[in-house]
């Protein structure tokens, strides 16, 4: 059955007759609606049969975000500069009228503005994209959706321990990124260092110990090194990052109930709690096999000098006052 042109600009001029008459409104201004409407419903249509496109052809999640919201925006924008002609065709440049418009905007919606314009820094520089880690505002999370005025973070660390998820979902807006220290887990280098600490008594072998952690560590890191060092020459490509020694490294100090080492390793942004939770147990595993070795914990004791004191730097007995009676 086929419909020619005649027929749909008269069903077209009968529409908008009764759609005037009826609510007693000026005809140009119904036909400006009419198209309008029409436009909206053309672009809807489209993005959905590109959306099921996408979802038959491809089963990954990252792409499927992408073409849904790709097609988002582009749809919105494509529908506001036709819809904008449509409703302002005595405006023959384009330049006009987008200056009147945003002339407008940003007298009435400071705010929303804001958060548009660093909607379009983050589209353009990416200081971060939906599936990397990120802290800004004092917000950790995973960014799980990135829209016009705002993007969406699984937040993790707050009250639970180790950089895991808390299962809230915050929405912050974008104009965060031009008040807000931003940091990326994922951009650049994609390591963090991480120290896990250690504290052994006095009259342990405190060397012996400092030999098995730093064995420990490097047995439990050495698959990270090299992927490290390719990250490392990338982003110093970009950026000015440089380190000198990526393999791990244990330091010692004193503390009031014992000897500590600080075990300082690369580790996965992801498996931060992972790595500590496999150090920890070769450590203990490590150190139950050990009869000089012991973990120290504040603890109170009495210690005299002057007989339990290196012989050279024990303190004097005085001698005892004769008392007579």
């Amino acid at each position: 059955m086929q419909i020619d042109n005649g027929t749909v600009e008269v069903v077209m001029e009968n529409l908008q007759q009764y759609i005037s008459d009826f609510f007693a409104l000026d005809p140009t201004m119904v036909s400006k609606a009419i198209s309008s409407a029409l436009i909206v419903v053309a672009l809807i249509l489209m993005r959905f049969i590109v959306i099921r496109i996408v979802t038959r052809h491809t089963e990954d999640v990252r792409a499927r975000y992408t073409w849904r919201k790709s097609t988002t925006y582009i749809s919105v924008i494509i529908g506001s500069l036709v819809i904008g002609r449509v409703w302002f065709s005595g405006f023959q440049s384009l330049t006009t009228y987008l200056g009147l418009v945003s002339a407008g905007v940003a007298i009435a919606l400071k705010d929303p503005l804001s958060n548009l314009a660093a909607w379009l820094f983050i589209v353009w520089r990416r200081p971060f994209t939906p599936g990397d880690r990120i802290e800004i505002g004092g917000v950790r999370g995973d960014v799980i959706d990135q829209r016009i005025f705002q993007f969406t973070v699984m937040e993790i660390g707050n009250w639970v321990d180790g950089d895991q998820s808390t299962g809230r979902v915050v929405r912050i807006p974008n104009g965060k990124v031009f008040t807000e220290p931003l940091a990326n887990y994922s951009k650049g280098f994609q390591f963090i260092w991480d120290e896990v600490q250690v504290l052994v008594t006095f009259e342990s072998d405190w060397k012996k110990a400092k030999s098995i952690l730093l064995e420990i560590a490097q047995v439990r890191t050495k698959h990270l090194t090299k992927e490290a060092e390719r990250r490392v020459q990338e982003a110093s490509a970009k950026m000015m990052i440089f380190y000198r020694t990526l393999t791990p490294i244990v330091y010692t100090s004193v503390k009031d109930s014992g000897i500590m080492f600080s075990i300082r390793f690369l580790c996965d942004p992801r498996g931060r709690r992972k790595a500590e939770e496999e150090i920890w147990e070769d450590i203990l595993d490590r150190f139950d096999e050990c009869d000089d070795i012991d973990f120290a914990y504040p603890t109170h004791r009495l210690f005299d000098n002057a007989l339990e004191g290196k012989p050279m730097a024990r303190a004097e007995i005085p001698p005892q006052a004769n008392h007579t009676p």
